[in-house]
């Protein structure tokens, strides 16, 4: 039974405590599936992730397929996330065949069918097959609202701004302000650092379409079975630069917890991943040159993707439960945009 009425994504009251996520997914599934005895249900923490919970629900007597995934919000991630419009986006792209069917919102989080294979990491994301499989993917992605006649502003300026904006002059925890102030980059340097960018990435001219905007490896699930690549984790969705959503993908190629940019792809790799991208979202076989000025657009916006999750990392070391190192993930981010910044602005833009 599917507690889904055409159109319509049920909400249900609760909240889910992060310390007791068992009995607050039980809650979850029980309305979502309501034909499912709770002896038979069983719960799996998938991931300690580093804004969000996830549990999977599964009946022992239920069909794979029929899996359910409990998301849990992570602690004033609604200061980052617009909710609502992750919900409608979820809807949107699962209209078009590429996000899970979502079953229902509750206070803090929302519950959705699972996409069986495996996250990618480090070393599937270069397999050509795989990567041949996101690029179509992104290009699909890219290609959803393409047809609007009324040329959408990318969020990412606002975005940013919002965060900048949420950063704390001080953290509440002392040891956490004084590891700010010896090893991250100061705000007022970062502000700097950003008008400056945007002067220069807004001349390039890059599309504006539909982007996930965090494609980092653990929001990919590659299904052997099927051969296929789906995406998950629409909560930054929205209309931004296309050079932006590849080159925040490519920056993940590094990790995540112990990130090692040393493997951010090279330009032979790009190329080819640029390739496949463009033949996708064009429908037509590129050229040289098309291939050449996505290239550069696609690595000085990932300078943007440095200093924007730079910031969210900030912010997340104020106000998350979880357990992970965002003072010490923000500096690298700072670290490496201050690394890259000459070498990317000196590429050269094709005519």
């Amino acid at each position: 039974m599917d507690t889904r009425e055409k159109g319509h994504i049920p909400h249900i009251p609760i909240i889910v405590g992060e310390n007791d996520i068992e009995s607050g997914a039980m809650r979850v599934v029980k309305f979502v599936r309501p034909e499912w005895k709770e002896d038979n249900i069983e719960f799996k923490l998938l991931t300690d992730g580093i804004t969000n919970k996830l549990v999977g629900c599964k009946s022992e007597k239920a069909d794979e397929s029929e899996t359910i995934l409990v998301r849990v919000y992570g602690n004033k991630t609604d200061l980052l996330i617009d909710r609502k419009a992750e919900t409608r986006n979820i809807i949107l792209l699962n209209r078009a065949g590429l996000a899970p069917d979502l079953f229902a919102t509750f206070d803090n989080g929302l519950a959705y069918r699972f996409i069986p294979g495996n996250t990618l990491n480090c070393d599937t994301i270069i397999r050509p097959n795989i990567y041949y499989l996101v690029a179509k993917r992104m290009a699909n992605l890219h290609n959803v609202l393409r047809e609007e006649k009324v040329q959408p502003e990318p969020l990412i300026w606002n975005k940013l701004q919002q965060f900048l904006d949420l950063v704390p002059d001080v953290f509440c925890d002392e040891k956490k302000q004084k590891r700010y102030q010896t090893s991250v980059t100061h705000k007022s340097k970062i502000i700097q650092e950003a008008m400056e960018l945007r002067s220069i990435l807004e001349k390039l001219n890059t599309p504006i379409v539909f982007a996930h905007n965090d494609l980092l490896l653990g929001n990919v699930i590659y299904t052997e079975s099927k051969d296929t690549v789906t995406f998950i984790d629409y909560e930054y969705a929205g209309f931004n630069y296309q050079a932006y959503d590849i080159g925040n993908h490519f920056i993940e190629f590094a990790g995540l917890e112990s990130p090692d940019f040393a493997k951010y792809p090279t330009k032979e790799f790009q190329r080819d991943w640029l390739k496949i991208y463009l033949r996708e979202f064009n429908q037509m076989e590129p050229s040289n040159l098309e291939i050449e000025k996505l290239y550069v657009e696609v690595n000085q916006f990932a300078l943007l993707a440095h200093i924007f999750w730079g910031v969210w990392s900030l912010i997340q070391a104020e106000h998350s439960y979880i357990e992970f190192d965002y003072i010490g993930y923000a500096a690298v981010r700072f670290n490496e945009y201050f690394y890259r910044k000459k070498e990317f602005l000196s590429l050269k833009y094709p005519s």
